[in-house]
């Protein structure tokens, strides 16, 4: 499991999994920003799901982005990937860890307030 740390003479700066970040708000934004990281990250608070039931439930990412989302997001800590089965095709699911488990509230907070500011759609 990665670990958190401040470095102690340097202000405002945080190590996690071997990098650097200026300040707690930049890991965060690097751990879940972007277009598709916390949209997955929502669609998995509701459980284990397979790739291609994520995939379903996101019908604007691409595969490749979807893959490449899935491995950032399993390399930063945040979701289990899970393969079961002995030849292809794998029985592949994913779910979040403990520290993905830790942003439900943050999800939660963002679908507030973008429900505060959206516009009806066209």
């Amino acid at each position: 499991m990665s670990q958190l740390s401040s470095t102690s003479n340097v202000p405002c700066r945080v190590r996690y999994n071997d990098e650097h970040y200026p300040c707690e708000t930049s890991l965060a934004m690097s751990l879940i920003g972007g277009k598709w990281k916390s949209v997955i990250l929502y669609h998995l608070l509701t459980g284990t799901m397979r790739y291609s039931n994520l995939r379903r439930a996101i019908p604007d990412i691409s595969e490749r982005t979807l893959s490449l989302q899935l491995k950032s997001l399993e390399a930063d800590g945040l979701v289990k990937r899970t393969a079961t089965g002995d030849k292809p095709p794998l029985h592949v699911t994913y779910q979040l860890t403990d520290i993905g488990e830790s942003v439900r509230p943050v999800i939660s907070a963002i679908m507030n307030w973008g429900s505060l500011i959206k516009q009806p759609a066209d």
